[in-house]
């Protein structure tokens, strides 16, 4: 099952929080006086807390596996964050660090999920590394999954500029999705199927054919307000026990992961093999026995 909670990030803009496992069992989620939206927004369970934050073009939906099996030891909420998945674009809106930084922090406050794990993947990463720098009383753990701490430079975001361009939208059918981002992509090096599933996920069906839930421009402008940068400084207050977390063909590569590991405080390292940049839709099983070592200790501590 899937439960939306409303939040409110900054701004005004109205978010979509996501629970997909089953509600805790506890006294005060069967109290009959409280409603069951009311008990999840409030933190209404004694369980540890997980904020799950996709990259970008992704949804909380993507995170779902890892949130169901992260329920029967955690209250795990994804969030689909500003520009995406069900959560509010406004045209106007800031789609800045700034902003991505505040909604996630507006979620854990609002659900009630602090001191939390954050895990992010590729642009949530770099929101959670962020946010646990800028307010360590809300992060006890973090795990960063694919994310460079590098700038990517001016040529990347042309590069991405014109891949947008290069999207035979509208397609005809998801089937036509699947193939198109799983094998005829000029980006696919080779046919990847879980690619083509990522994002068939992220396409809403229209009277053309089926396009992007997300506004491309949108994805551009969150782009452009970190690929200019590095971000190592922000990494190095970064105080809590953090996992970076790589795929053996990803966009990560080791030798920048491990010195991302020598910057953090307290930072560890693991990599899945046989995945790209999309670790946890690449291997699921992989990626869980990768991350559950770092979680037990958390949860030890």
């Amino acid at each position: 099952m899937a439960r939306r909670i409303d939040v409110t990030g900054a701004g005004g803009v109205r978010l979509a929080a996501w629970e997909f496992g089953d509600p805790p069992k506890t006294d005060r989620a069967h109290d009959p006086a409280r409603s069951p939206a009311s008990s999840s927004s409030s933190g209404g369970t004694d369980l540890p807390g997980v904020l799950l934050l996709h990259g970008l073009m992704g949804r909380a939906s993507h995170w779902a596996p890892t949130a169901r099996w992260l329920s029967a030891r955690h209250r795990a909420v994804a969030l689909d964050q500003r520009g995406h998945g069900r959560s509010d674009k406004p045209p106007q809106a800031a789609y800045t660090r700034d902003a991505y930084v505040e909604d996630a922090e507006a979620a854990l406050e609002q659900l009630g999920l602090g001191p939390a794990v954050l895990i992010g993947h590729a642009m949530g990463a770099l929101t959670g590394w962020q946010l646990a720098a800028k307010r360590p009383d809300l992060v006890r753990g973090l795990i960063i999954c694919d994310m460079r701490a590098s700038a990517l430079g001016t040529a990347s975001q042309h590069t991405w500029t014109e891949w947008f361009r290069a999207w035979p939208v509208p397609f005809a059918t998801l089937a036509d999705v699947r193939k198109w981002f799983g094998e005829d992509d000029p980006w696919v090096e080779r046919p990847n199927r879980a690619r083509g599933e990522f994002y068939a996920e992220v396409m809403a069906e229209s009277p053309d054919g089926w396009r992007p839930v997300f506004e491309p421009e949108q994805m551009l402008r969150s782009r452009e307000t970190w690929v200019y940068d590095a971000h190592w400084e922000e990494l190095a207050q970064v105080r809590c026990p953090t996992l970076v977390v790589r795929g053996l063909d990803g966009e990560l590569g080791r030798a920048e992961a491990q010195e991302m590991v020598r910057v953090l405080p307290n930072g560890q390292y693991a990599e899945v093999a046989d995945a790209g940049h999309l670790v946890h839709y690449d291997q699921p099983e992989a990626w869980r026995t990768a991350i559950e070592p770092f979680l037990n200790t958390l949860a030890a501590a």
